[in-house]
């Protein structure tokens, strides 16, 4: 570290410890909770009529709309967590990507039930049940596989020596320092652009696409510590499971469960043969990883 990338670094440290606080955490929970309840609360008296006409053209009268913007907001909480988990290894910030895809398949889901009547009635609505049932059964593939995918990582080898780690954890701080300036800026600006009533974008997808740049880039400070092929491979092979998960998020629901399935699987692969086949950097002898024992 040089006195340029010192306050950034250390800029860095204090919002992780700020936003990984159990007061913070606390706090954000019980936002969560008083938002989803307030919204709900003004889409009925909005569906009743008991807003002004001013007020009530900007709020919907959904109420299964209270469920899908509280959900994006859970989004928005974890991708604050998957900028602060980028320092800490290339698996768990890729490991989390898999946890955001799974939510936003689940967030389709939940937004399939806009398109039903209240109270529900399912009838003439097929589409609506193939697409939730299709959302919500690929979030759930994609859950059961990010077991398999943390399993694989219980006894990944350390491939890196204690003080090249210690350099590229600080390289990587800077390059989360800029997708979270990135992320706040796409996010205010999609928010304006609601305000204004002018056409938006969705903040996750464009999102995404920054993550496939900026595992290029880790990529390529990776290589600079680290040139042996396999390292390279290995962290190439994470950018191109992020790569896959954004083309999922822009495909149909059809499509985009199965493309995401297929990269939570690649991911699994690509771990289990790095962590069982290769070595890095020379190790000394660690006794055999132990399985969980299991409960009695």
């Amino acid at each position: 570290m040089n006195a340029l990338t010192r306050p950034l670094i250390r800029s860095f440290d204090l919002l992780q410890a700020m936003a990984e606080s159990e007061p913070m955490r606390r706090g954000v929970g019980k936002a969560l909770i008083l938002y989803f309840l307030t919204a709900l609360t003004f889409i009925e008296m909005n569906s009743l009529g008991w807003l002004p006409a001013f007020l009530g053209r900007s709020i919907s009268m959904n109420r299964f709309d209270a469920v899908t913007q509280t959900f994006t907001l859970v989004l928005v909480l974890e991708v604050v967590d998957l900028v602060f988990s980028l320092p800490k290894s290339t698996s768990k910030s890729v490991g989390k990507q898999f946890e955001i895809m799974a939510l936003i398949l689940l967030r389709n889901a939940f937004k399939e039930l806009t398109n039903l009547p209240f109270p529900i009635d399912i009838t003439g609505h097929t589409d609506v049940l193939i697409r939730l049932a299709t959302d919500g059964g690929g979030a759930l593939v994609v859950f059961i596989l990010l077991g398999a995918y943390n399993y694989a990582q219980r006894c990944a080898p350390k491939h890196w020596a204690p003080d090249i780690l210690e350099k590229f954890i600080a390289a990587k701080k800077m390059v989360a320092l800029l997708v979270l300036g990135s992320f706040l800026c796409m996010g205010l600006y999609n928010a304006l652009l609601i305000l204004l009533g002018q056409p938006h974008f969705d903040v996750f997808h464009d999102f995404y696409t920054v993550l496939i740049f900026t595992d290029i880039l880790i990529v390529l400070i990776a290589q600079r510590y680290m040139p042996e092929f396999h390292a390279i491979f290995r962290n190439s092979g994470f950018a191109l499971s992020t790569l896959f998960i954004r083309m999922a998020l822009t495909a149909d629901a059809t499509l985009s469960v199965i493309m995401g399935v297929g990269a939570m699987l690649f991911a699994v692969c690509l771990t289990y043969a790095s962590n069982r086949f290769y070595t890095i950097t020379s190790r000394t002898y660690e006794p055999p990883c132990q399985l969980p024992a299991s409960p009695k």
